[in-house]
């Protein structure tokens, strides 16, 4: 519901108004700049932990978000905002991360807590959420992706680059929806602990995946998946 065309109250169109006016209505609702969405699984977290809070980083798990800034920070660019899951995890993920980032504003929100987004196909054994799960998480998380997975405003200018600290059901959802892929297939992705996903947003609206789970500048013993 971004392109320039549904932007236009066509009502309001008579016989009377011009090629050249509609045309220079539609040059002003078109966006001109691209956005670079990059979306950071949390880092290793403590799966005993009964409660969100419980929930804290393991210490690999602060080397790996250690590792994921520096990287992010060593790619000269200038970040607009970081974005991220209220969930523990997440929000000790995105501290360490904005150290090496400062002076980038951090915005927390709900839609990006973890869930279970659309039951997958196929199925899988080891994982089995009750069905009103999908119904109250896919909800939220298809709000998630509509709120923030979208062209640029017509009004920004410049390329803009932001960071997402989310879970990886989330992101992979977001992935195959992003891309138009069946989003029942969310779960055959996988998605290491403190990874990279590299989305490209361009005015036109095409999506490009640029990286997808990105941990190559850890060391081996570094990487995890849980």
């Amino acid at each position: 519901r971004r392109e320039p065309l549904a932007l236009i109250n066509l009502k309001k169109k008579n016989e009377e108004t011009r090629e050249e006016e509609l045309a220079s209505r539609l040059d002003h609702c078109k966006a001109k700049a691209t956005r670079h969405i990059f979306l950071i699984r949390h880092s290793q977290y403590n799966l005993d932990g009964r409660a969100d809070k419980d929930r804290t980083l393991t210490p690999l798990g602060r080397e790996q978000a250690e590792l994921t800034g520096r990287r992010l920070a060593s790619l000269g660019l200038k970040f607009d905002q970081i974005i991220h899951s209220s969930m523990t995890r997440a929000t000790e993920t995105t501290e360490i991360i904005s150290k090496h980032l400062p002076g980038v504003k951090k915005i927390s929100t709900d839609l990006l807590r973890e869930g279970a987004p659309i039951e997958p196909d196929p199925p899988v054994s080891h994982w089995k959420p009750e069905a009103v799960q999908y119904y109250e998480d896919g909800a939220r998380i298809e709000a998630a992706f509509r709120n923030f997975i979208h062209r640029a405003d017509a009004k920004q200018e410049e390329d803009s680059y932001e960071i997402f600290v989310c879970h990886a059901n989330v992101i992979r959802y977001i992935v195959c929806r992003a891309l138009q892929f069946p989003p029942e297939g969310w779960l055959r992705l996988s998605l290491n602990n403190g990874s990279i996903t590299h989305l490209v947003i361009r005015p036109n609206g095409r999506v490009a995946l640029r990286t997808l789970g990105d941990t190559g500048f850890m060391p081996p013993d570094k990487i995890t998946r849980t």
